[in-house]
């Protein structure tokens, strides 16, 4: 799956659409694809600031996730991201089983009703373009998550740079202060700083994964090491909180693409959620979790799961008196879907998934699956 850019000239959504809406299939066909529309699916609805993607397909779909295939793209073939604007209207084409873009014009109609839609034109868009553009999902849920280092894979620690010593022995530094750091810089100069905290088991195998980690700002190289010396002289460039001797470093990663087209993976996914954040034990709709797969196991960036509550494994009290000739006592329950995991960083082992549909809260080992 590749992340696509927003640099450099852009096609509008009226050129893109053009091109991906040819050769409709037929609604039956959509529906067979596992992507059927909702049985109280609108006519049409008129995209405004703060929708996403996957809220507007709500609308229309079982599976809001299944919206690239009836906007008619083709994850091999699309190079630019999806554009749809605050304005205009997303309606049914309900023959084709298809959903098709339009601007909307003129004013309301006396009986209430929006104004006719304007089929787009194919057109180039130069300037402004993306500034408003509709997200694939909420961008400020999972801002802190694409920049932050909140996992930390085991091989990642190896040879991590650490702050070895700060100005006059503080105990602490904050913004502005000098920090002696030690280690291979590999050539970086802008660092984020973390506190390693508990490791995170595995679910299944009870196996340490990753560990959990602490932001606590950036570092700017100052001076590399002198000759003959290991030690490098860096700046706190901004300071969540507090940081001192022991501390590690990570290069800053670049700022990552943020338009996704879901997909259902592409080899078959059977993940444990490994953790919550924000301090709570239950995560609900629009909450951020890690999953204990990753980019070895088959996950991209973009991809879709299914998460369930694991069944309980209980006692059948008929069946020590032959009840159904059944002699097992124990029984596993089966497991229960409670909502979509929306895949948006992926690490070797591990991945972070925003929460997008929950009837149930989630807790630390439900089951993150390929949908079926």
């Amino acid at each position: 799956m590749k992340n696509f850019s927003t640099g450099g000239v852009r096609l509008s959504a009226g050129l893109l659409l053009a091109a991906l809406l040819a050769a409709p299939p037929a609604f039956a066909q959509t529906a067979q694809d596992g992507c059927a529309f909702r049985a109280d699916a609108p006519d049409r609805h008129v995209v405004t600031a703060g929708d996403t993607l996957w809220d507007i397909s709500g609308r229309f779909l079982e599976k809001p996730w299944c919206w690239p295939r009836v906007w008619g793209m083709n994850r091999a073939e699309i190079a630019n991201p999806h554009w749809i604007y605050p304005g205009q209207v997303v309606y049914l084409d309900r023959a084709a089983g298809r959903l098709r873009l339009a601007n909307q014009v003129g004013a309301s109609s006396g009986d209430g009703q929006a104004g006719a839609v304007l089929k787009l034109s194919p057109q180039l868009r130069t300037e402004g373009l993306g500034k408003d553009a509709v997200r694939s999902i909420p961008a400020s849920a999972i801002e802190p998550f694409l920049t932050q280092p909140l996992i930390v894979e085991a091989d990642e620690l190896k040879n991590a740079p650490r702050i070895v010593a700060t100005p006059e022995n503080h105990v602490f530094i904050g913004k502005d202060d000098k920090a002696y750091v030690r280690g291979n810089l590999n050539g970086g100069t802008s660092f984020q700083v973390f506190r390693p905290g508990k490791p995170l088991l595995d679910p299944v195998t009870k196996q340490p994964v990753a560990t959990e980690a602490f932001y606590l700002g950036t570092l700017k190289l100052l001076r590399a090491a002198e000759p003959g010396s290991d030690v490098h002289t860096f700046v706190v460039a901004s300071a969540k909180e507090e940081m001192g001797v022991g501390d590690q470093l990570m290069q800053t990663p670049p700022t990552p693409m943020q338009h996704y087209v879901p997909h259902p993976p592409e080899r078959k996914i059977d993940a444990r959620v490994l953790a919550i954040y924000n301090g709570v034990t239950h995560a609900g709709q629009n909450q951020v979790v890690s999953v204990n797969r990753g980019r070895l196991d088959g996950l991209d960036v973009g991809a879709v799961l299914q998460l369930y509550h694991k069944g309980q494994t209980v006692r059948d009290p008929g069946a020590s008196k032959g009840w159904h000739n059944l002699g097992n006592p124990q029984v596993k329950l089966p497991d229960e879907e409670v909502g979509s995991l929306f895949i948006f960083r992926v690490f070797n082992h591990v991945s972070y998934g925003l929460i997008m549909q929950v009837t149930e809260p989630v807790v630390v080992g439900d089951v993150a699956k390929t949908p079926e």
